[in-house]
């Protein structure tokens, strides 16, 4: 019996080990996201004023819409006031803020910085909000976005604060979520300048920035890390037996516009169906030959 009262003391003591230096992890981890978070950025703000010609403005409002991604109902919404709620378990809950009534605060070029750096008004990091998706925009493209949302009328909608539990923030400081947007993106290997808007595979490199912080860097799709179980699993968006292989042009287009692939099924709503269907077809068709000729990797090789 003294035995198994000494194992047992000795197991105590070793769980007891394991959960001081467990809880002192996660303290010092998210210790760290909090105080990144509060770190103030001099990057300097940069001389880009809002487009206000027509032509210019329909440019903002279809790259809002699509490569932005801004007016998704998982992110802005449409009136951009704030789109609905993501629920990620005990990693965050997020809901995009109204953009709307704080756009006037800020001046032309800080919105630029804001969309290519990810840093507010006030230096400091926005919270998730996809920077690495669309940072490579050019000038005039980023001209034209702004000169679009100094259109659009402003709402008194107050969405739900976005709260980042402790899980999300370990999830950020070990790299496998980007939460503090501004961290990230410093460190980020910066892209050169995109070439003209064409249906050529090197435009659609750049297009399919839109799909790798959900479907990963490599395209293969699998489990978001951290995500809850009920959280719809990205799919494989190379040619590879468990993706693409196989798809035509036809088939991309018709999974873009109605959410139904090859094979009849009905993908997932969180799936950004709205930003899809209305890429112009130099969009759709470069985003296509481009993960066409990925290099065909196994499901789940995020």
């Amino acid at each position: 019996m003294a035995i198994w009262k000494k194992i047992l003391l000795g197991l105590s003591g070793v769980l007891g080990v394991v959960l001081i230096c467990g809880g002192g992890f996660a303290y010092s981890q998210t210790s760290a996201y909090d105080e990144s978070m509060s770190q103030i950025y001099e990057i300097p703000v940069p001389k880009i004023s809002a487009a206000i010609d027509p032509d210019s403005i329909a440019r903002g409002s279809h790259l809002t819409e699509t490569l932005g991604g801004c007016a998704l109902s998982d992110c802005h919404g449409k009136d951009l006031a704030g789109g609905r709620t993501i629920d990620i378990g005990p990693v965050a809950s997020i809901t995009a803020p109204n953009i709307t009534n704080i756009i006037a605060a800020y001046s032309d070029g800080e919105l630029a910085r804001l969309v290519r750096h990810g840093v507010k008004k006030n230096g400091q990091s926005v919270v998730m909000m996809p920077v690495q998706d669309f940072y490579w925009l050019p000038d005039e493209d980023l001209a034209a976005i702004i000169g679009y949302l100094r259109t659009v009328p402003k709402s008194d909608k107050v969405p739900p604060a976005t709260e980042i539990k402790p899980f999300g923030k370990i999830l950020d400081r070990q790299g496998q979520l980007p939460l503090d947007m501004a961290r990230f993106m410093k460190d980020l290997k910066r892209l050169p300048p995109p070439p003209k808007p064409a249906r050529t595979r090197e435009y659609g490199a750049y297009v399919a920035r839109l799909c790798s912080g959900c479907h990963g860097e490599s395209f293969s799709g699998g489990p978001i890390p951290g995500a809850p179980p009920d959280l719809p699993v990205p799919l494989n968006l190379t040619p590879h037996e468990t993706g693409m292989k196989g798809w035509t042009y036809e088939d991309f287009v018709k999974v873009s516009k109605t959410g139904i692939n090859p094979k009849g099924k009905k993908l997932n709503s969180f799936m950004p169906f709205e930003a899809l269907g209305k890429m112009t077809d130099d969009e759709r068709g470069a985003l296509f030959d481009y993960l066409m000729s990925l290099p065909p990797k196994e499901f789940g090789n995020r």
